[in-house]
């Protein structure tokens, strides 16, 4: 990453759209998110089935098939109709990506994309059997391992589609407090599943940043709900940095983003709801006020804001592809202002 002195505050968001457009989706992304921001590759559950975050990443995964069951996704001896139509998405995404950013005359230095972790991976996939992978270790660890290769090569074809452009990966794990707490229901409900001990999951992290790094990824984040968010633990795998909602973080999770910020980690920060569809976005000021609070509260450099990602607080799926739009523009609002408190 660019030393703090060098960095301006940007904006992104979580990666998932409104739609099943995906030409109109990077057209859009791409115009509100010019340099210093970071364009994302859409994903578009409007689709359906192979669009949605599990079966798009799970499509990813080397040696391990999977297909649609009346339950969900399951690992399967050879690969289903479903997990192709998950493939052909994506190669059409990154297809669509490589026309887009080469009819532009001043192409984006980063591109973001997203995938969902190994735990929440382990805790929607099931096995032969009915149950969550997430039971079985050995299937937690052929999942963390499958995904670590799947991964590489995906950003092996993503630099492809955007040569030059700096890769940033988002991991989404929106299960992980449950996955770790041990209430993640079994497959007939009746029962919960055993926690998962924090080094595995910290090992099964390590393994995908790591080959995500290998790869030649410049930012690895982890993003997790603000609900138990273990903030220490993502910096202890060597996450770059945290993406977590803002609005319901404790004073302890604070003080730990602090020490992550203060280590030079990145907090991306999910500053803007947009749980409600209908409600008015925020002033700008409002927004650059909730995080500028804290972080004075906590003692750290208004320089240091320069080193922030602004989000929203969830994915825009649900949204409009007008207010989607406008959710881009706010969080470039947001973002200078920030940078302008950063510079003084």
């Amino acid at each position: 990453m660019q030393p703090v002195s060098e960095m301006r505050a940007s904006a992104t968001a979580l990666g998932s759209w409104p739609g099943i457009d995906p030409v109109e989706a990077a057209e859009v992304i791409r115009g509100e998110l010019g340099d210093p921001h970071a364009p994302f590759l859409a994903e578009l559950p409007g689709r359906g089935v192979g669009s949605d975050p599990i079966g798009r990443t799970g499509s990813m995964l080397v040696d391990m098939a999977i297909d649609v069951q009346p339950h969900g996704w399951r690992l399967v001896d050879n690969p289903g109709r479903d997990a192709q139509r998950a493939r052909s998405a994506l190669a059409t995404d990154l297809n669509i990506l490589a026309d887009t950013a080469g009819a532009e005359d001043s192409r984006a230095s980063e591109l973001k994309i997203q995938l969902v972790g190994p735990l929440t991976i382990a805790a929607n996939l099931y096995l032969h059997n009915g149950e969550r992978a997430l039971l079985d270790y050995g299937a937690r660890r052929d999942i963390a391992e499958s995904l670590a290769v799947g991964v590489a090569d995906h950003i092996r074809r993503v630099s492809g589609a955007v040569p030059g452009a700096e890769v940033v990966v988002q991991i989404d794990e929106p299960d992980v407090a449950a996955v770790m707490a041990g209430t993640i229901p079994t497959a007939s409900g009746y029962r919960t599943l055993r926690s998962v001990p924090g080094d595995e999951v910290s090992g099964a992290w390590r393994l995908v940043i790591d080959a995500l790094k290998a790869a030649g990824v410049v930012e690895v984040v982890i993003s997790v709900p603000e609900i138990e968010a273990p903030i220490e633990r993502i910096i202890g795998a060597g996450a770059d940095g945290v993406a977590v909602p803002l609005r319901a973080l404790t004073s302890r999770q604070w003080e730990q983003l602090a020490a992550a910020v203060e280590s030079g980690k990145r907090l991306w920060a999910g500053a803007l709801p947009t749980s409600d569809a209908q409600a008015e976005l925020p002033r700008t000021a409002e927004i650059v006020a909730s995080i500028e609070r804290p972080w004075r509260q906590l003692g750290l450099p208004l320089s240091g804001l320069a080193a922030l990602r602004v989000t929203p607080s969830s994915g825009l799926a649900h949204l409009t592809p007008a207010r989607a739009k406008a959710v881009l523009a706010k969080l470039t609002q947001v973002a200078d202002g920030l940078d302008q408190l950063a510079r003084g």
